[in-house]
Parts: structure tokens; sequence; C-alpha cells
């Protein structure tokens, strides 16, 4: 496990993030795409030795990535990868649901002048991703789309709820992926949502973020019939 992470670290660009962001981002963007599965183990002194660094960053890292729910540590059992299931991805998503639906109404009756032109530059910046193949750094895009319209929304307290839910619903997605994927059509998947908020129709962008969330992975019809807008 150490000696990929390694390999991955030393391609970093230059300059290169404080050690703890460069273990925290290393070791998140496996655990995304899937190159650590769920139940691997994170050991602190495999890691401190692939990054070249003493085990406090190493531990500042697992904490950032504990608060985000992709790993677990337990003491004395040590540190793995926690579990990406189901079950949790359908509540993850129906939360975010109500979330962003309810959200965008909030943010679109006084909404800041720079938003449509932010969420333009933060589409371009998937698309940049989405054609370099970087799907990692495009799901990060993604996560800042949907963070940038809860901000309009003045609801501070949702936003680490909403961006724990967007960074599992992404695991999820990925972990349920066969084959390559459209990167293109995923960040092309936000113009709907961009178009309503341009016009400042409330209703029709509540309508477009369900519809995204809804058929971000086939979960079945019922999943989210309770909370259609």
């Amino acid at each position: 496990m150490a000696a990929p992470l390694l390999q991955r670290s030393h391609q970093a660009s230059v300059p290169r993030p404080a050690k703890s962001g460069e273990v925290y981002e290393a070791v998140k963007r496996e655990i995304m795409l899937g190159g650590l599965p769920p139940g691997d183990p994170l050991v602190e002194l495999e890691l401190a030795a692939a990054f070249g660094c003493s085990q406090g960053p190493v531990r500042e890292a697992l904490l950032q990535l504990q608060e985000e729910g992709l790993v677990i540590r337990q003491g004395h059992r040590g540190t793995r990868v926690a579990d990406c299931t189901a079950d949790e991805a359908v509540e993850m998503f129906r939360l975010r649901q109500s979330i962003e639906c309810r959200s965008v109404i909030r943010a679109l009756q006084r909404p800041s002048r720079t938003l449509t032109n932010d969420l333009e530059a933060l589409i371009k910046l998937m698309e940049d991703a989405a054609q370099a193949g970087d799907e990692y750094k495009l799901a990060v895009h993604d996560r800042d789309f949907h963070r940038r319209l809860l901000r309009d929304a003045n609801l501070p307290a949702l936003e680490p709820i909403l961006h724990r839910c967007l960074v599992h619903n992404h695991r999820f997605k990925i972990s349920q992926s066969t084959g390559e994927r459209d990167l293109l059509a995923t960040a092309r998947r936000h113009f709907s949502i961009l178009e309503a908020v341009g016009r400042a129709d409330a209703a029709a962008a509540a309508q477009a973020l369900a519809h995204h969330i809804a058929t971000i992975v086939d979960l079945g019809p019922d999943v989210f019939a309770h909370g259609e807008q």
C-alpha cells in the first residue's frame, strides 16, 4: 500500500503543500478512486516512511479523513478505510437532496452578484479535469459547485453536512462504475442547474437539482420519491 502512495506523492506539482496536506490528498484520492478498498489498514509508521515525514503529519491527515467519514480510527486497533455501503449512500442522497433543493430556493431570493459567474467557472474547471482524465479532481470541483450554491443560502451550519454527503456520494458513484465513464458528460450535467440559477428561477433550479441528484446512481425509483420537488 505504501509504495504506490509514495510514487504518487513524488508526482505532486511544485511547490508542494504542507506534509499533512500532501498525505491527506494522496490517501483521499486512493480511497475515493477505490485504490484503497474498505477495510484496508492505514498504518501510521508505513505512511510516514512512504512520505518521508514523522507520524505527526500522518496523524493529522488521518484525523481529517476521519472527519469526512472516509476512515475509522479505533485506538489500539488502528485505522482502516471506512465502508462504502448502499444503505449509507441512500440516506446521504436523500439528505443531500433535501438540503440542496430547499437551500437553492432560499439562495435565489437574494443571490450574490458573482453566483452565476462562480458556477460557470467551476463547470469549466470540471470540464478541464474531465478532458485531463482526472476523475478525482473533477469530483473536487463538482463538490465546490454544490457548496457554492449552498453558500448563498446563508446556512453555514449545513455546509459540513453537505460536504460529507457529497464526498460519500462521489465515492459510492465511483465504486459502482463499470468500465470507462464519460467524464465530460458528468461535468456538463451541471448546465441545467446553471441555466435555472442564471434565470433566478428557484422552482426550476430546485427541480434541476432534484433530477441531478436522483440520477447520479441508479438506486431505484422509490429512493427519492418522498423528496421530489
